[in-house]
């Protein structure tokens, strides 16, 4: 009897961490493991990663963790699998060379004989399962699919991906390889959901090129577009529309957008000398202003809008926006950067109105829209389908697309992160167990969840900031030798409520004398003690509950009139 399981730690109704488990008679596979940005109510959040606790409890099971494509939210999480369960890592070389720089950027130590780079075309076999990387289309070179068999048949994971005919992809071969899966037992697709409510094909690659060579040839001065540093493809093409125009090209971010810096090196983004341009610093002989130039911002989530900014202002050292200038935008908001994109626009349009914008839906495809989902399902015919990589809007808008080519409830899977789905026999038994799922929240360089108390105390001070009541308190003779005094931040009392200093240093004063009339001074029960009236105090003084930090510092008189 064969047991097949799939389950998710990340990635299902939700946009990022995706992080998906599959269970071939106990052995554990590991697809993907990405992180995912913060929302603007997660103050000082900089990544969220999946909770791995159930991988490292069940490390001896770990084959491998395998790798889709170069995206934060399906590597941005491997860090803690290499340094938490160090398993081999498989991924393509344009990948894997991203992973290898990410790991030294982060000063993450790994053996270099369990990163194993694969073709994108490849078959391997792993503890005695094969395991297939099958080339895909996506706007990042080396983007692949996994498939996975087993005795019921083939578990396939595509990943993101489209059926875009002009990205860099030999669709011969990736045809042949979908043929070839067709042609044997798939038991299931996991394929994504993030085009799925997309009702048509969005804008083709010709549409957009033919957008952009009329801004440029329309154009009076130079042309400044903003572009995520991760969408490869996309910045390739604006390359190769400026030099059909004959514009003179600057990248900026091909140092510090490391990505992009392992794009130039592999030679995934080209730009020949004769076109290519290496600004100098703004100073009174030099203003980077060539009319014929074509300036690419580059940048991960809220960076190019603010470069944009800097540039608005005349506050960037490389560009000083003027009013003749054009800007293409070409970066929309992604979680956590919606405010700061408007807030751009509106920057910008002060300095200049020639300014252009695109919907997703005239922009060539980045992940696979319904009819490109209809054509991967009707090419495998696999006999179940788990949407994956989504909201749960997506997860559900492709269960829809599914029924529209024969699949229903029955054999289309709509599941949540931690839900254990089993497959016997090659039948789908249902969802029997669950596992360990959640989030961890990383700010800066920590490693560690940063955790709900500290998240909490974040919401208040953003939200009615700190009162800090410090003491000098000599511990012999238990009296008070300075203080109290208060200060404040991000809280302030209004004029009429001036006399509340006043309160809380008589509040203070007397939670102070049943403590120090004791024959020893618990400091700690006293801190608490003063934070907690001082607490109601305020809140029913001003309807505000600002952090409150009882400062208690033991002085010894003696030592001071020295």
């Amino acid at each position: 009897m064969s047991q097949v399981l799939f389950y998710a730690l990340g990635g299902l109704q939700e946009d990022g961490k995706n992080l998906y488990c599959i269970e071939v008679n106990k052995k554990i596979f590991i697809l993907d493991a990405g992180s995912k940005n913060p929302s603007v109510e997660l103050h000082g959040v900089d990544l969220i990663v999946p909770n791995i606790n159930h991988l490292i409890a069940n490390k001896d099971r770990i084959i491998g963790l395998f790798l889709t494509h170069a995206h934060d939210e399906h590597i941005g999480s491997v860090y803690q699998i290499i340094r938490d369960i160090n398993p081999k890592v498989y991924a393509s070389n344009f990948t894997m060379a991203v992973l290898k720089d990410k790991l030294e950027k982060d000063g993450i130590s790994y053996n270099p004989n369990n990163l194993i780079t694969v073709k994108s075309r490849s078959t391997l076999e792993v503890e005695g399962i094969k395991v297939r990387f099958f080339e895909l289309a996506h706007n990042i070179p080396d983007c692949c699919g996994i498939d996975i068999q087993t005795e019921d048949g083939n578990i396939i994971y595509t990943g993101n991906y489209n059926f875009d005919q002009n990205a860099k992809v030999d669709y011969a071969a990736m045809f042949r390889n979908l043929a070839v899966f067709s042609k044997e037992k798939v038991l299931a697709l996991l394929t994504e959901s993030l085009g799925a409510t997309n009702a048509s094909n969005r804008g083709t690659i010709l549409e957009f090129k033919t957008r952009m060579n009329n801004i440029l040839t329309s154009c009076e001065g130079r042309v400044i577009f903003s572009l995520y540093s991760s969408d490869i493809l996309r910045i390739q093409q604006i390359i190769n529309i400026a030099i059909d125009n004959n514009k003179k090209i600057a990248l900026i971010g091909k140092k510090t957008q490391r990505i992009l810096a392992k794009a130039i090196e592999l030679g995934h983004l080209i730009i020949p000398d004769k076109y290519n341009v290496n600004l100098r610093y703004i100073d009174e002989n030099n203003a980077n202003d060539d009319k014929d130039l074509v300036v690419l911002v580059t940048g991960e989530r809220h960076e190019p809008f603010f470069m944009l900014q800097r540039m608005s202002k005349k506050i960037d050292r490389l560009i000083h926006l003027e009013p003749t200038d054009t800007v293409v935008v070409l970066t929309n908001p992604v979680i956590g950067t919606e405010k700061m994109s408007a807030r751009t626009l509106d920057i910008i349009y002060k300095v200049t109105s020639k300014v252009h914008t695109f919907k997703p839906d005239l922009l060539p495809p980045v992940n696979a829209s319904r009819e490109e989902i209809k054509e991967m399902i009707n090419i495998l015919k696999p006999k179940y389908i788990i949407p994956v990589i989504g909201e749960y809007r997506h997860l559900y808008a492709c269960a829809i697309v599914a029924d529209c080519v024969g699949y229903n409830q029955t054999n289309t899977l709509l599941m949540d992160c931690g839900d254990v789905c089993e497959f016997s026999d090659g039948k789908y038994i249902g969802i029997t167990g669950e596992v360990e799922t959640g989030e961890v929240m990383l700010d800066g360089k920590a490693f560690g969840d940063i955790g709900d108390v500290v998240m909490r105390d974040r919401e208040l001070l953003a939200k009615d900031g700190v009162v800090i009541i410090s003491a000098n308190i000599n511990a012999k003779t238990k009296t008070i030798v300075i203080g109290p005094e208060i200060t404040s931040k991000g809280f302030m009392f209004d004029t009429e409520e001036l006399n509340i200093t006043d309160k809380i240093k008589d509040l203070f004063v007397e939670v102070s004398k049943e403590y120090l009339s004791q024959k020893f001074i618990n400091w700690s029960e006293f801190k608490n003690e003063i934070r907690s009236e001082l607490a109601s105090l305020i809140f029913k003084t001003t309807k505000r509950s600002p952090i409150i930090i009882p400062v208690l510092i033991s002085t010894d008189t003696d030592f001071l009139d020295k």
